[in-house]
């Protein structure tokens, strides 16, 4: 049995075929794929409004500067989460700080989340913007952070970095009923893949109209938007703004586009494989991942949870018996305020308790929508062994 990786993109030979397709085009950077791709998913999700960029930490970036994030701002989100979805607040100049996790759900607790806010609106310390992570792939408890978005007034970026071709109540995460702005992640390990590349999809016009501009140097060739110039000069396109080079080319959106055509089928083997672990842990010392009520996960990840054992087996040990064994699990993630750049920024160690107690006990198990049945047994049959 060869190295099992965590996560592992899909390519077949329709994706080959539609990147090369792009290469024999007149386009290869700013052609007629990228708005195809942008409507896709625009239409898939059920947003009014999708921008395609080259990362999902440049639609974060985007995102927060739309909402009118800023110096003097302050944006909470998940601890248990990439570093982008909290450096997306820094590059905008705003101050960052974490909301602790549900010990069920890995996403943000809406009970700390509530006592939270309770406390900084009696500081005068309210967010401007919340960021809540689909963890694996499972939305957040959206109708109660909307709720909550409100009361309090903050403004709601849903980082679904995991979580394309989820459902929350019904309908696919991306709709923005219960957030202003919804973010994808395309990097290969993701549910699909436009090699680097991220998106966001908004129904809000405005939103959608600041966003591009920024995602592409703060430039517009569309008159109605231009400053009047003198009529016996060329004025093709103006720098209305201050924006970045955050564009996705026609080459990934060729990619994408075939990729999303196939993603449901992506999402449907990854929770099959995800049910089959859930069969084979009963008997484990193992807490496998809890789906609230009402949500259909992507399952980006399958996270388990190493309980307490009468082998006194720990995670770190689980973590390298599985290495050593050629299986390449991983860890999402090392709480972010843990990170050395943040702990100088004034956080430490225990700032949320139940973040760290899910980075100690914590392996992600591999789970892409390749991965073969006599691969997941010889995973299943590993994990058994090392607590037989």
């Amino acid at each position: 049995m060869g190295n099992i990786p965590y996560g592992r993109q899909d390519i077949n030979q329709a994706d080959i075929d539609a990147v090369i397709s792009v290469l024999r085009s007149d386009f290869l950077t700013q052609g007629p794929a990228v708005p195809a791709f942008e409507k896709a998913v625009a239409e898939y999700t059920g947003a009014h409004y999708a921008i395609a960029v080259n990362s999902a930490t440049s639609a974060l970036h985007i995102a927060c500067l739309a909402l009118g994030v800023g110096k003097g701002d302050v944006v909470w989100t998940s601890p248990i989460t990439f570093v982008a979805s909290a450096n997306c607040a820094l590059y905008c100049g705003a101050k960052i700080d974490f909301v602790d996790i549900n010990p069920y759900t890995y996403n943000i607790c809406v009970d700390r989340l509530s006592e939270k806010l309770a406390e900084a609106e009696r500081h005068g310390e309210l967010p401007k913007v919340l960021i809540p992570v689909h963890l694996c792939g499972q939305p957040c408890d959206m109708e109660a952070i909307k709720a909550l978005s409100i009361q309090y007034g903050f403004k709601v970026i849903e980082d679904a970095s995991h979580a394309i071709g989820a459902s929350y109540k019904g309908k696919r995460v991306g709709g923005s009923d219960y957030s202003d702005i919804t973010v994808f992640s395309f990097h290969p390990v993701k549910i699909i893949t436009t090699g680097e590349g991220g998106m966001a999809v908004t129904k809000d016009e405005q939103l959608a109209k600041k966003m591009r501009l920024l995602r592409s140097h703060g430039i517009t060739n569309l008159l109605s938007e231009m400053s009047p110039k003198p009529s016996n000069e060329i004025w093709n396109y103006q720098q209305i703004g201050l924006g970045f080079n955050y564009r996705m080319t026609d080459l990934q959106a060729g990619l994408g586009l075939s990729q999303l055509s196939r993603l449901d089928s992506f999402v449907e083997r990854r929770n099959e494989l995800a049910r089959n672990y859930d069969e084979a842990f009963k008997s484990l010392p193992i807490q496998t991942p809890y789906l609230i009520k009402d949500c259909y996960s992507s399952y980006h990840l399958y996270a388990i949870r190493i309980k307490s054992n009468n082998r006194g087996i720990n995670q770190q040990q689980a973590y390298k018996a599985m290495q050593a064994a050629n299986i390449n699990v991983n860890l999402h993630y090392i709480p972010v305020y843990r990170q050395p750049y943040y702990e100088s920024l004034g956080f430490a160690s225990g700032y949320c308790p139940e973040a760290e107690a899910y980075f100690v006990s914590s392996i992600s198990l591999p789970l892409f929508s390749g991965l073969e049945d006599v691969q997941q047994d010889y995973v299943i049959h590993v994990l058994q062994e090392i607590f037989k």
